[in-house]
């Protein structure tokens, strides 16, 4: 690990002025940055410590939906009775992920954040563009078992990791940031992570210092709320696919996928289609897909998975 600054901020406005300097990067939570700057991927010459911010409440809006703290810990977000009763498809999709010990460092800011696990990006003797800008991509025409098959370029085929950013996408939530000037603005999930395109190294539409302060969920849409997550193991594995959804009682609703693309998957016209079954939606949610020989499996995968989460909605409407 190569030495850096330390500065523990005191205000949201202290931390977005002191992300002006460069190479500075925020830390709190450090569950996936202190990995990566071990192996020498991340090398902040400052780090901002952020967790002194007081961002760590989860509060009801007027608009009847609520505003979490980045800093609230996944252990936290996941157990609040209000999320629980009325977002359970986040709680769900938080659990499914990482380690009980993890998940009490972990943050809501943070899980947004967390970059691929792509092996070539972990591999520093490999190149790759997201790593390395212009060095090359060794996952295509590499092992790409767990990586992408839609809106992937000729420069990356990375995914996205997060379980918890799957289940915001369907929740249409919106992330909340302040920068080094002090201007706020809201941005939409599905406008905050980015496609590869030529230049996979820029994964959100974050601006330099511009920090997260809190994600905010708009009021709840009732209906049944399902996370239906496909990995190697039962437990501490990375999605080969997964299935955020929320379903109506007249069978209308809204689904996300992750393990797919570099991005929290989600489609309008996929949710349109969700009357006409598990075939219809996954035709509309992977329109262009381009899988490999390893990943090809996929597609099947995102659409049984999608049936199996759709029978699961009916079974509990039924038992209703």
């Amino acid at each position: 690990m190569k030495a850096f600054d330390y500065l523990r901020a005191k205000s949201p406005a202290e931390a977005a002025a002191a992300a002006a300097r460069p190479g500075a990067k925020f830390i709190a939570g450090g569950t996936n940055l202190l990995d990566l700057m071990k192996l020498e991927i991340e090398t902040p010459a400052t780090l901002i410590d952020v967790q002194d911010l007081g961002l760590n409440r989860i509060e009801p809006t007027r608009e009847g939906g609520l505003r979490i703290g980045t800093l609230v810990s996944n252990t936290s977000l996941a157990a609040d009775t209000r999320v629980r009763r009325d977002y359970g498809v986040l709680t769900r999709a938080i659990v499914a992920g990482a380690s009980g010990q993890l998940r009490n460092k972990a943050t809501t800011g943070g899980n947004l954040l967390q970059r691929t696990r792509c092996p070539y990006f972990y591999d520093t003797n490999q190149p790759c563009n997201k790593r390395k800008p212009g060095s090359g991509c060794a996952a295509i025409g590499g092992y790409s078992r767990q990586l992408a098959v839609v809106g992937t370029s000729d420069a990356c085929i990375a995914t996205h990791p997060s379980d918890m950013a799957v289940a915001m996408r369907v929740l249409d939530a919106t992330v909340e940031t302040v920068n080094a000037g002090g201007q706020t603005r809201a941005i939409p999930i599905a406008d905050f992570h980015r496609l590869p395109g030529t230049t996979p190294y820029i994964e959100t539409t974050l601006q330099p210092g511009e920090l997260i302060t809190a994600v905010t969920l708009p009021a709840p849409v009732g209906g049944e709320h399902i996370y239906q997550k496909v990995r190697d193991r039962a437990s501490y594995a990375f999605a080969l696919i997964s299935v955020a959804a929320v379903i109506q009682r007249d069978g209308t609703g809204r689904v996300a996928v992750g393990g797919v693309a570099h991005k929290p998957w989600r489609v309008e016209a996929a949710d349109a289609a969700i009357p006409n079954g598990a075939k219809a939606v996954t035709a509309q949610l992977l329109a262009g897909a381009k899988p490999t020989q390893d990943n090809a499996f996929k597609l099947p995968l995102v659409e049984r998975t999608i049936g199996a989460v759709m029978a699961q909605a009916q079974d509990k409407r039924a038992a209703a």
